[in-house]
């Protein structure tokens, strides 16, 4: 995709946040990273609750740019650098940001260091799990209509291909267990924040 549309494409993401939080000098910038159906999206919202946050959710943002997602390897690489470039942008301009996607890879995570180091955003890095049948259970539930609204189409095959992309956080990070009570995670974050 040429640069024109790309540019097109990343303040059609932008105005699809609504309004942004005050910018803040070193803006907090929260990467999270987990499977589907290990809780991301209800971490980042209760994160959202106690900070203002804006928050680039990934499956929320690739419906903005694909009402019918095909979810292949050319639409999701378009889709992470548009995601990208907003990024760049937000934190060049000192908002609070959440990063809301899988995040699985090392390699994928390595283009937000540089982004957070470029911008000289303060980031932090979250590594979201839940046992393997909770996170079976919600997707089912997910797939049957019964659970929270989310913007994820992803189930427990999804789940399962992914698995093996999972890397670890090569760098200083927190861990929450989404089966557990997660408030004590969010209060060490927040302090990590400076809230």
């Amino acid at each position: 995709m040429d640069n024109g549309r790309r540019a097109l494409d990343v303040k059609k993401l932008r105005e699809s946040l609504g309004p942004l939080p005050e910018a803040r000098v070193n803006p907090p910038f929260i990467v999270v990273s987990g499977l589907p159906g290990t809780g991301k999206s209800h971490f980042c919202r209760r994160l959202m609750e106690r900070y203002p946050f804006s928050m680039l959710e990934s499956d929320a943002l690739r419906k903005v740019l694909f009402p019918s997602p095909t979810y292949s390897p050319q639409e999701s690489g378009y889709l992470f650098q548009v995601c990208h470039q907003l990024m760049d942008e937000l934190l060049g301009e000192g908002i609070p940001l959440i990063f809301d996607a899988t995040n699985l890879s090392e390699r994928h995570r390595e283009h937000l260091y540089r982004i957070a180091d470029r911008r000289r955003a303060h980031l932090i890095l979250i590594r979201v799990e839940a046992p393997r049948a909770v996170a079976r259970q919600r997707l089912e539930e997910r797939e049957g209509g019964n659970g929270p609204v989310v913007h994820s189409e992803a189930n427990w095959k999804v789940y399962q291909s992914m698995r093996g992309s999972l890397q670890p956080i090569r760098r200083p990070h927190f861990a929450v267990d989404t089966s557990r009570e997660i408030t004590p995670v969010i209060d060490r974050v927040l302090r990590e924040v400076g809230n």
